[in-house]
Formats: C-alpha cells, structure tokens, sequence
C-alpha cells in the first residue's frame, strides 16, 4: 500500500531532503545531520533519521527514491511489531486487527511516505513497548534495558517527543512485573542507564567536539545539543512562554528557497485549519480541525476501549497481561495526547503520529476482550458500543469535508448501526454465533472504513513542504503541501551549479537554501538557520569567509513582510546592509543576487 508510486511526493520536505541528500555525500554531515556538505549548520532536529536517508542515498544514490522507501519500510517493521506486541497480550486476532487499523489510518499513510523524523521516531517507540511488553513476561532486565535503549534512540529521533511513551513503560513494568518491588526498580534503573546510554553518546560527542569544527546545532542559542532540546524543540512549545521555542516565527518568515517565493499557509484545510497550532488548544484539538482528519477517526474507541479494559480485568492478578496492556498503551495515548492537546508553540497535525500505535493497539485489545465477554451485558454494551461509536463519528468526520464522496458516510453510518444491532441481538444466544462474528467482522470493517479511504485518498496525491496534510485534494486545486517549498529560478541554478567556492551561495534561512541544494547538487550557506534567527554567521565570520573566496554569491531576501499570519524585521540584516555596501546587485530571474568575488568598484 504504501510503496506504489511513492516518488510522486518528489522530495517531500526539501528542509531535510537537502540533509538526506548532504549525509549522502559527506560522513560529516550524515553524523551531525547538516543541512549541507560544508558542514555549516544542522537541521534543528538530532540525526536518527537523516542516517537511514542518508545511508540509503550513499548506497543507491540519493533520489527520492532511496530516500522515501525506506520511510515506507519502516512502517512495514512498525506494523509487525505492533502485531508482535498485541498478539503477546491479546493473541492473533486482536494483533491483525491493530496492524491494519496502524497501516489504515491517514497521519501513518501520510508521514511513512515522507521524510520527516516522525516516521523513524515512531518505529523506535513502537520498538520500546514491543520490548517492555516482552520483558512482562518474565521480569526481564534485559529486555526492559532494551526498551530504554530503544527510546534512547527514539529521543536521537525527534528529542522529547520520542520518550512520550516512557512514563507508560515505566509504570506498567512497576505495577505487573512478575518480581518484587526492589528488582522491578533495579530494573527500571537499568533500563533508564541504557536509555541514557543509547542518548547520550551523541549529545556527548557534540559537547566534546569542537565547535569550530563542526556544524552549528540549529536551532539553539549557543551551539549546545542540550539547549535545543530544552527551548526550542522542548518545553517552549510545550508551555509557549519561552522566547527561544517561539523566535522563529517572531521573525519574517521567508522561507522558500527563492526570495520571492511567499510564505504558504493553507487556509481551510479541511474546515479548520490554517497555519500553526491553527485547532483550538484544549481537549477537543485532537478531535477537530486537521486533527481529527489525521488521528481522529478511531480515538473515541480507543478511549472507551481502555476504560472498558480496566473495569473488566479490575479483580485480576497484578501481573495480568490484558490489563498490564491496557496500562501501557492507554498512558501511551493519554500522555501523548494531553501534551499535544495543551501544546501552545508550532503544533503541526502529524505530530499525532506519535501515538497513533496506542490508539490503535487499545482498539483491538478492547473489541478483544469484550468479545471475551459478549455472554454478558457489559461485554455486548461496550462492543456494540465500540463499533457504534465509531460508525457514528466516522460518519461525524466525514460530514466536515461532506462534498468529498457523500455516499461513503452514509453507508459506513448504515453497516455499522446495522452491525451494532446484530451484535447486540446475536451475541445474547450461542446458536447465533456464526452471525455474531459476521456482525463483528462487518460493524470493524465499516469502523475502519472512513480513515482507510482517507488513507488511500491521501496516498493518491503528491504532498510536499513543512505541512503536508491527508485527504483528497481541495477543490481549488491544492495539492496537499504547504509552507517551505520553492519557486524555481533556472538562471540562478545555472550560475550556482557554474561555481568553484566552497558555498555556491548564501542565503537568509534554512529551508530557501535547503531548495538550492537540492536544485543545484552545491552547498549553500543558510544565514540564521530555520527561522533566521539562529546567530551564525557573524557579521565577522561572514565578511572573513567572502575574503577567503569561500561564498560565490549572496541571495538577497526581497520581502520584509510576507502573507501567512506571521511578520517581522528580515534575518541578520547587517550582513544584508554589509553586502549591498560592497557589493553590486543584479537581477537574475525573480531574485536580487549579489557576486560576492566581485566587489563593487
């Protein structure tokens, strides 16, 4: 499902293609995960996922393709290990169920085709809980040190984001481990040993290495791993009251690749969306806007799911699987989803990705266990609720973009209201069995049915920029991007490509000199890094590396303020007032262009 035509989404969010495409060519830059081969700056995220790209491009040779497949590989491993992970809980049945609903819904469809760090992210948690859910069986420090291990690598992926699931394996290894209380704390202290083990390498060598000789970590205040992770990646886009988390966007955000490219923000979307952090904060983000396109149609089962578990297995042994499931995928969820429902700084819809295998995991452990049940009511009411439920609010979802094929919506509220009765009549008598499971088997493929075609919808389409969003097509021709991408300019490639300097140009902000990269195969300087902000280069640094014949040319921003919700002062406007001081401009296609090897006279 996913690898058909994956190419069609080119090079999907050019900001990391063009470190994809950099770790293809440099080891250097696949370690740190530099935006280019000169190693000047970083992404503004840690390298887990640019070594799978860029491992992939030094073998077969970057192209979209060697850089996508493997995203869609990984959400191969994610599914089977889902289904590893379930069937140890809830046997085969309940693990088929969880791997299809993880493969259908749209987010995953749309973000295990990409090349943001979501897609290895989420593969690395799912990693963790499979081993945690392992080493439940028999109180295994090895196994609880691997899960650490594997979310020490999860935070290389995507920094706090990728631990959200820690506090659910921390909790459920302490409550249902067959051991005692002291050898289940010594466990967890040595998964946390391995956890910071796995983690710490990197931010180790980047403090040990020296900062004159390797890239500048983007997005931080003072070339430190750890400050990107506590501002701007962390706790300022959780509480939104730190300046570093928000500065990016305090700024003139110019960020396609040609200055005259405007900022690209899709309005709409959907019914409600636009922008960052465009859904209202609160319980309901999850549930509406974008979001609900994305992750919501199974999460009022889910929900329900693990409330049901929990009362049902309430008398059970403390090391009871089913509920020490429950715990673990139902702290995954909430977790989760309270952070991203309270996030107030840069909340894009994918970051849903992040729980999506909870979701899905707790659906087919609670159908699971109240088809365990279905001699009593509780057991019929909650399934008959589950599958209703979900009917209804596909439905409900549907209704909000109701132009896009109207009979789906109608038929998905028929089969499953039709289904939930069955079950409710069917399962109260043995000699109806046969329809009981046929009600059950009908009422889940109608529940699943309104994210699997948004899920296909979404595939059907390319998708390209920082916001790629699911579904059909809009009807004004939009083609499901958003900001970051950038307008071409053959006659500013053509001089670029010509160059013998280090840089082939300098550019305001990481994504317009990620476009050149990609479009000219040369390394381009990204003055201020994602949001312009960023201090490097100094004025200093700059003028030195123009006397060293290291820059060919400067690309000058063309506007100061551009559509999109966001506006400000352009990025390091000294080394734009220094260069058109010295330097002579000429126009070359749509943009202002300075030749910094030829002074003005």
């Amino acid at each position: 499902m996913y690898l058909p035509n994956i190419t069609v989404n080119g090079m999907g969010n050019q900001f990391y293609a063009a470190a994809a495409q950099a770790g293809s060519k440099n080891w250097e830059a696949l370690l740190f995960g530099s935006l280019d081969t000169q190693n000047f700056m970083t992404v503004d995220k840690p390298p887990v996922s640019q070594w799978v790209m860029g491992l992939s491009g030094q073998i077969f040779g970057f192209s979209s393709a060697s850089m996508l497949i493997p995203e869609a590989l990984m959400a191969v491993a994610t599914v089977a290990l889902l289904y590893a992970a379930v069937r140890r809980i809830s046997g085969p049945n309940a693990a088929l169920l969880a791997g299809a609903a993880f493969a259908l819904t749209p987010v995953a469809a749309l973000m295990f085709r990409y090349n943001n760090p979501d897609a290895v992210m989420v593969l690395l948690m799912m990693a963790a809980v499979y081993c945690s859910v392992r080493a439940l069986e028999h109180a295994s420090a090895r196994w609880i040190a691997l899960a650490g291990a594997a979310l020490g690598f999860a935070f290389l992926a995507k920094m706090l984001e990728g631990i959200m699931v820690m506090p659910a394996i921390g909790l459920v290894y302490l409550i249902a481990a067959p051991t005692t209380v002291g050898k289940r704390l010594l466990h967890l202290c040595g998964s946390l040993a391995a956890f910071l083990v796995a983690a710490g390498w990197f931010v180790a060598l980047t403090l040990v290495w020296p900062a004159s000789s390797r890239p500048y970590i983007a997005g931080s205040t003072d070339n430190n791993f750890m400050n990107l992770v506590l501002g701007y990646n962390g706790f300022a886009r959780v509480l939104g009251n730190d300046s570093v988390g928000t500065r990016a966007f305090q700024l003139n955000p110019v960020i396609g690749a040609t200055a005259s490219t405007p900022f690209e923000v899709n309005h709409g979307h959907h019914g409600g969306f636009s922008g960052f952090g465009g859904d209202s904060q609160g319980l309901t983000r999850l549930f509406t806007g974008e979001f609900g396109f994305e992750i919501g149609w199974l999460l009022p089962a889910a929900l329900l799911a693990f409330a049901l578990v929990v009362v049902s297995r309430g008398r059970a042994p403390r090391t009871d699987p089913v509920r020490a499931g429950a715990i673990v995928f139902g702290v995954w969820m909430l977790v989760d989803g309270l952070v991203l429902s309270y996030m107030k700084t840069m909340v894009h819809p994918y970051y849903c990705l992040s729980f999506v295998p909870a979701v899905c995991a707790m659906v087919a452990i609670g159908v699971h266990e109240m088809w365990g049940r279905r001699d009593s009511w509780f057991g019929r009411g909650g399934l008959t609720a589950m599958v209703l439920g979900t009917g209804v609010w596909s439905w409900w979802i549907l209704g909000r973009n109701a132009e896009w094929f109207p009979a789906l919506r109608w038929a998905i509220l028929a089969v499953t209201v039709a289904a939930a009765l069955c079950l409710l009549v069917a399962t109260t008598s043995v000699s109806r069995q046969r329809f009981a499971v046929a009600a059950l088997a009908i009422g889940l493929s109608g529940g699943v049915l309104g994210a699997a075609a948004y899920s296909f919808a979404t595939i059907g389409h390319s998708h390209n920029g920082g916001m790629a969003m699911v579904g059909p097509a809009r009807s004004d021709g939009h083609r499901g991007g958003g900001w970051g991408q950038d307008a071409d300019n053959p006659q500013l490639e053509a001089m670029l490509r010509a160059t013998h300097t280090d840089f082939s140009a300098a550019i305001n902000r990481s994504n317009a000199a990620a476009g050149l990269e990609l479009s000219t195969d040369t390394a381009v300087m990204a003055i201020g890094g994602f949001g312009g902000s960023d201090p490097v280069p100094t004025l200093g640094e700059f003028e030195l590396d123009v006397a060293n014949h290291r820059i060919g040319y400067y690309v000058a921003p063309s506007q100061e303020h551009q559509p999109g919700g966001f506006s400000g002062r352009s990025a390091h406007p000294d080394i734009s007032t220094w260069v058109a001081a010295h330097f002579t401009p000429t126009t070359v296609g749509s943009d202002t262009v300075y030749d910094l090897t030829a002074p003005a006279k």
